[in-house]
């Protein structure tokens, strides 16, 4: 499950970070950019708390 979530948050945060270099380039649109990046930051925050830091919190609890 958490392999699901990795690759989901890491195609978000592709998704904040690649439209605008596109239009830079003039390969897309301004409106196209701002739905991309609303997708990206929306996956992003919705799954990234579901995995991040999993391992030092584990470490916590143990000691």
């Amino acid at each position: 499950m958490q392999v699901i979530l990795k690759i989901i948050s890491y195609i978000g945060l592709a998704l904040t970070v690649v439209p605008s270099f596109l239009v830079f380039s003039g390969t897309i649109e301004p409106e196209l950019h701002k739905t991309l990046m609303l997708a990206g930051a929306l996956s992003w925050f919705l799954t990234a708390p579901f995995w991040m830091n999993k391992q030092k919190q584990a470490k916590a609890s143990i000691e």
